[in-house]
């Protein structure tokens, strides 16, 4: 593992303009070719988090996917966020990971927060998703995933202390400011029992509900520590996560080794 370099895209996206946030986005991603490893956008980053968008969703064949695509190869970097994706089993929120080299991973929202009534119309995912990138592990999961601890717990090799089952966690949201408080400590939260980096972007602005998003995007180290936190304002910032120190912060303090062997229901 060497450093990485995560930018998170802290933007206003605009309600139900796909080809707008995609031209929106675009325009403040690129500055970042050259400069950064991985791009982080927030959940939903083409419609924002609605319910009704469901009707105009793209399926894997569509203007997103290519797009997404073709700015990794740009950047010469990953680049992430989700947008709502057809398949012939329903509609997903879907958290797109592609690569510079045309490679493309997706994460499907396990966890639809049914307060909005999003269990109703979206199909939820059934598998956690790791991918490497740069010789990190990197857990994918969006929004609402983050109340659910025992999904996210990172998995250790008792005999490897350098083999977890991720290094970072990433969190794209769309989640408003009403309940600021508990995405603060719930990123802080996972990163401290997880032993890793957590990355949370969330989006900013008043949406078409008339939610309002108060951004708090923020790095956090393996301590729960804000390396980077944002305000509610449109921002790009990029932050070097270090390795060297996450690997020193797991020999020196190895709490896995007493966490509690399980396996999710579902995984056979």
């Amino acid at each position: 593992m060497q450093n990485l370099r995560v930018s998170i895209v802290q933007g206003e996206t605009r309600w139900h303009d796909p080809a707008g946030n995609r031209a929106y986005y675009g325009e403040l991603i690129a500055p970042l070719h050259g400069t950064t490893d991985l791009v982080v956008l927030p959940e939903t980053f083409t419609s924002g988090f609605s319910n009704e968008a469901i009707g105009n969703a793209e399926t894997m064949d569509g203007p997103t996917v290519e797009w997404i695509r073709e700015q990794a190869a740009k950047l010469g970097a990953a680049v992430t966020g989700s947008v709502q994706l057809r398949t012939g089993q329903g509609v997903f929120n879907r958290m797109l990971f592609a690569t510079p080299d045309g490679g493309l991973t997706h994460y499907d929202k396990r966890h639809l927060f049914s307060f909005a009534k999003e269990h109703e119309r979206y199909a939820a995912g059934q598998e956690r998703v790791v991918v490497s990138w740069k010789g990190w592990n990197i857990l994918l999961q969006v929004c609402y995933d983050l109340r659910f601890p025992v999904f996210a717990r990172n998995r250790f090799n008792v005999e490897r202390v350098d083999a977890p089952d991720y290094d970072l966690a990433l969190y794209v949201a769309n989640w408003p400011s009403a309940r600021a408080y508990p995405w603060k400590t719930l990123l802080r939260a996972r990163a401290i029992e997880n032993l890793c980096y957590v990355v949370g972007v969330n989006r900013v602005g008043t949406d078409g509900n008339g939610l309002h998003y108060s951004g708090d995007s923020a790095v956090i180290d393996f301590l729960g520590h804000p390396v980077s936190e944002a305000t509610d304002e449109e921002v790009v910032t990029t932050t070097t996560l270090q390795a060297a120190e996450l690997a020193a912060h797991r020999q020196r303090f190895p709490a896995m080794f007493d966490g509690d062997a399980f396996r999710l229901l579902d995984e056979g």
